[in-house]
């Protein structure tokens, strides 16, 4: 197969589709990849390291995309991106379309088949695609609070884990799965005062053994949300639905009752944000205010620490990738089950039924024949 990696073009997006070790692989199985000029600068793989790894190395983004079967991207096509797509295409990348309906309505019209790395799920429920990009964002989440929270960045002027004899910041964090759990590490570690709150039971107990009572676990009801929010000084959103858009747990009201200088980061802002003030913010221009309350709402967080991302992604897509590349997408997905969950587009409609429901389209489950 004829693999094409592009080179991102969403701002400050510095991940790149495959390593060169990813990329070896590939060539070693017999496939052709093609990688579009200094697509891997951002994470500090040269043009050179591709080739050597045996890619070939190509000038234009439309060149790539014209010739590939398949595109390995990080982030889903921005508009600029629409027209190369090809019919019958794979596109191979994270696609969040629940909070994207004309990009969905495109994958549809063009009749790509799209496989989202989010949504491949395993029979124990985990993401294994997911997993190493949401333990990035987690650890990143409590940094960039603890960044803000400094006076001239805006903040209240608190030291996330004070200091002897003074109080630490309080933190909150809404979800308790991989997001929220390295956010909590890294606020723990610090020193902060920590509050998780999560829906599943059995997971506030993992929690709770974790943490050996070192950050407070609440059920994520309306009561005890406004009861942690209210107290907080750094806020993190980090709830998924797999597949589907983020509920709204915390009003606006709520926000605005944390003060003056408090944080709020916004995890799930890529799924439509879990926070009612929330909105997609971006590298270049990260934050806003709202009465005073500092968003910091980056869908593509990651993508600033590129080299640790890249390295910890291309681990985690690169068995589905070889798959795919070996035995085409229909081939593929009967042979595996997690990566039949990752198909969200597929000719012509939508097949993924939670995508299909948050964006009032039909929903027509995958079938070989169709």
């Amino acid at each position: 197969m004829i693999i094409g990696v592009p080179k991102e073009i969403k701002i400050s997006e510095n991940r790149v589709g495959l390593t060169e070790a990813g990329v070896k692989q590939l060539v070693n199985e017999g496939h052709t990849v093609l990688v579009e000029t200094e697509a891997g600068m951002g994470s500090g793989i040269t043009n050179a390291q591709y080739e050597k790894a045996g890619a070939r190395i190509i000038g234009s983004k439309k060149e790539v995309y014209d010739s590939a079967e398949m595109i390995i991207k990080v982030k889903e096509p921005l508009p600029d991106e629409y027209e190369l797509l090809r019919p019958q295409q794979i596109l191979y990348t994270y696609l969040h379309l629940a909070a994207e309906s004309k990009l969905t309505r495109v994958l549809c019209e063009k009749k790509v088949k799209a496989i989202a790395y989010e949504t491949i799920q395993l029979d124990n429920g985990s993401l294994p695609l997911l997993t190493p990009m949401s333990e990035v964002a987690g650890r990143m989440a409590t940094q960039i609070g603890a960044f803000y929270l400094q006076k001239d960045h805006g903040g209240k002027g608190i030291l996330l884990g004070g200091v002897t004899g003074v109080r630490p910041a309080r933190v909150s964090i809404i979800g308790g799965g991989v997001v929220g759990t390295n956010a909590a590490k890294m606020a723990v570690g610090l020193g902060a005062e920590v509050t998780i709150l999560d829906v599943n039971h059995a997971r506030l107990e993992y929690l709770d053994d974790i943490f050996h009572g070192r950050c407070r676990t609440l059920y994520s009801n309306p009561q005890n949300i406004e009861m942690a929010v209210k107290e907080s000084d750094l806020l993190i959103g980090a709830v998924l639905l797999i597949g589907q858009k983020a509920p709204t747990l915390v009003s606006k009201d709520l926000i605005v009752s944390m003060g003056k200088g408090s944080v709020v980061v916004d995890v799930a802002v890529d799924q439509g944000g879990c926070i009612e003030t929330c909105k997609p913010t971006s590298h270049a221009q990260p934050t806003y205010e709202i009465e005073g309350v500092i968003h910091y709402c980056v869908p593509n967080m990651p993508g600033v620490v590129s080299r640790t991302s890249t390295y910890a992604l291309t681990n985690m897509t690169l068995k589905y990738a070889s798959m795919l590349a070996a035995y085409g997408v229909e081939d593929s997905v009967a042979r595996d089950k997690a990566l039949l969950k990752g198909l969200n587009v597929y000719n012509g409609s939508v097949c993924y039924e939670p995508v299909a429901k948050d964006l009032g389209l039909e929903y027509k489950p995958y079938h070989p024949s169709r």
